[in-house]
């Protein structure tokens, strides 16, 4: 049943990302806020069907904590890719930060390009935390967006934290504006690149707010791995 629900949930993910993917196109007329609103139903649709077809409920703590007024850093823990999708409704409007290699597949990459992502290119090394600060400074200065960074950079399996890049760290230091760890355990129902999705509960956890004013970029990674590592429940009747 697990592959039968699995494999209809795909069936419907595919058919909403072609529609919106396709007729999308038509938003490169529209201002950036209309493009954020309409292509934030794509998510909103695909988890739905999640919840129908798979059984996957989730349950989030910490959201009293956010002050929406003021964009900030969220630092998230990087599990599974429903992390892109939930994000979307949890979090005030923001914009990611993400490899450019995502922007270059067809339809998909042309349609994640209308919301402005952050994308560098890894292997720039200090030219891409420049082109980090700059842009998140033009999303968070001039647009009034959040910043979500996933600093272990690659998924890594549920239950584990991966090492911690430096640049979210880094961002906050310069910006000077609050940031908040968020943790899940998402992996343990939607794993890394499985087509099995299980039916259970995902939980979120995110943090009291922290301001990086005098914190060291060794403090805060430090803070984050333990907040990504703290006692989320990851097990599941699989």
């Amino acid at each position: 049943m697990v592959f039968i629900r699995s494999l209809v949930f795909e069936i419907g993910r595919v058919c909403l990302t072609l529609v919106f993917a396709v007729f999308g196109q038509v938003l490169w007329l529209t201002p950036y806020r209309v493009r954020y609103y309409v292509l934030g139903y794509w998510a909103r649709l695909t988890l739905a069907w999640l919840r129908i077809t798979c059984g996957v409920k989730v349950s989030v703590t910490g959201l009293e904590h956010l002050d929406r007024n003021q964009p900030s850093i969220v630092m998230a823990h990087h599990e599974s890719a429903w992390e892109t999708l939930a994000l979307n409704s949890l979090l005030p409007r923001h914009t990611y930060v993400l490899k450019r290699e995502l922007m270059w597949i067809p339809f998909f990459g042309w349609t994640l390009a209308m919301l402005k992502p952050i994308a560098i290119n890894r292997s720039a090394g200090g030219k891409a935390l420049k082109q980090l600060l700059q842009q998140a400074k033009q999303h968070m200065n001039e647009r009034g967006d959040w910043v979500v960074i996933f600093p272990e950079g690659t998924r890594v399996p549920t239950g584990t934290v991966g090492k911690l890049g430096s640049g979210a760290a880094r961002l906050a230091q310069q910006m000077q504006v609050p940031v908040y760890f968020l943790t899940h355990n998402a992996g343990a129902v939607w794993p890394k690149k499985s087509f099995l999705k299980y039916p259970g509960e995902i939980k979120v956890a995110i943090s009291p707010v922290i301001y990086p004013a005098d914190q060291a970029i060794e403090a805060l990674n430090q803070q984050a791995a333990e907040w990504f590592a703290q006692g989320i429940d990851v097990s599941q009747d699989h």
